[in-house]
């Protein structure tokens, strides 16, 4: 038979998994709506969410209790900014028969919410320090709110009193408190916008891309492999006048279309989300060489190869959707674990024998070519072992299509 009618052939396998897998609206909204919405929609819905609730939290009247031995006149500045952050406080005299770090006595109030926080308050005549302890329920909102305000009033109290102490003693407070300054007139960072760019999607783009390429790829490997073992259609299928291995490069072309798809709208919505958070304006994109590109674009390929072989031969292995689904699931730790572990591996000083690890290697080169950072060495590595693992994993996809128990019953 001639390569042409092979291709062919491969074509319409692959044809006949698309329209049946894409046939169905919601595998339409799983394919093209979730991956182009899921960023955009968490990057703007969740901070407009959280700063909600924080606006909630901010607006509550909370009530405090101040212990001092102090009078209420030594510290005036502190509670007026009690009083703009809305504290409501109660000052009481500090019980010099209790510990100064015993709570027992108000833990009570503080759980029973009658009070949200506590602050203890002591001033040291012989070294003329303020001692302060705050006693909160950081299991409680209100009770964590109120942490957070008394912290920050306490914060500004104590640069107003060092700006007293300071200015009495006759010093220059800004050549005392800041001996350091930059001249923010000249800029110090010799990263153009382009590299920058660069930087941060290497971070981004390999992560996503390696989780949504074995994601993306379970339900379609399950669907045209073990659910037509399942419902018995795949009887038929071998019965057609074409090679198992022509029926393979079919399946495994289709779902690699179902997953090329889905990863491009994820990463065009990820991209757009995040050059709006950062800029508020779309972000300069990466100067990337052609050759940069091709080794992206080569490096996305093989990775793809080796996942979809894998999950295809995983889930021909099964008898039953749920036995699949049961196998693959776990299995995606596989790619999740080196995926994270990528980003921590420093790039400068990285060990040649890292782009030789499964599913690692190939991150670190895409975090590499975002950079536009090529390294000969490191390229021949990545692309010799890639090419093998994802031979390795498409012979065993191979195997299981050529098995003789392929059409045995579910019983």
């Amino acid at each position: 038979m001639s390569l042409k009618k092979r291709l062919k052939i491969i074509f319409t396998i692959s044809n006949k998994e698309l329209i049946d897998y894409v046939r169905d609206w919601r595998t339409l909204l799983a394919v093209v709506l979730v991956p182009l919405l899921m960023f955009p929609t968490i990057f703007f819905v969740l901070p407009i969410v959280m700063q909600s609730e924080l606006d909630e939290r901010q607006s509550l009247n909370l009530e405090v209790l101040i212990e001092t031995n102090q009078n209420s006149s030594e510290f005036e500045f502190l509670t007026l900014e009690f009083s703009d952050n809305l504290l409501n406080y109660s000052i009481i005299d500090l019980n010099t028969d209790v510990e100064f770090n015993d709570t027992s006595i108000i833990m009570k109030d503080i759980k029973n919410s009658k009070i949200s926080s506590v602050l203890r308050l002591s001033y040291d005549s012989n070294s003329s320090i303020w001692n302060y302890y705050i006693i909160y329920d950081s299991t409680q909102e209100s009770s964590g709110e109120a942490y957070l305000r008394i912290s920050t009033a306490l914060s500004k109290w104590e640069d107003n009193l060092t700006s007293e102490r300071i200015n009495d003693a006759g010093l220059n407070e800004e050549a005392i408190l800041n001996p350091l300054q930059p001249e923010e007139s000249i800029q110090g960072d010799i990263a153009t916008a382009a590299e920058q760019a660069g930087f941060v999607f290497s971070f981004i783009i390999p992560l996503f891309v390696s989780i949504w390429t074995a994601t993306s790829g379970v339900q379609p490997s399950i669907d045209i492999t073990a659910g037509e073992r399942e419902r018995g259609t795949l009887e038929s299928l071998l019965c057609a006048p074409c090679s198992r291995l022509e029926l393979l490069l079919g399946k495994w072309l289709a779902v690699t279309c179902i997953v090329a798809v889905s990863i491009i709208l994820q990463l065009a919505g990820l991209v757009f989300a995040i050059s709006f958070i950062m800029s508020g304006n779309l972000l300069q994109p990466p100067e990337l060489s052609l050759f940069s590109i091709l080794l992206f674009l080569l490096a996305v390929s093989v990775f793809g190869i080796m996942v979809v072989a894998l999950e295809m031969a995983l889930a021909m292995r099964s008898r039953s959707v749920k036995e699949a689904g049961s196998i693959l699931g776990p299995m995606m730790l596989f790619f999740f674990l080196p995926a994270i572990f990528a980003q921590f591996i420093n790039l400068e000083s990285i060990e040649l024998f890292w782009f030789a690890v499964p599913a690692v290697n190939v991150l670190l080169a895409m975090r590499e070519l975002l950079q536009n950072e090529i390294y000969l060495i490191h390229v021949f590595i990545w692309v010799f072992s890639s090419l093998i693992y994802a031979a390795a994993a498409s012979w065993y996809a191979s195997r299981q299509f050529l098995r003789e128990d392929l059409v045995e019953s579910l019983s």
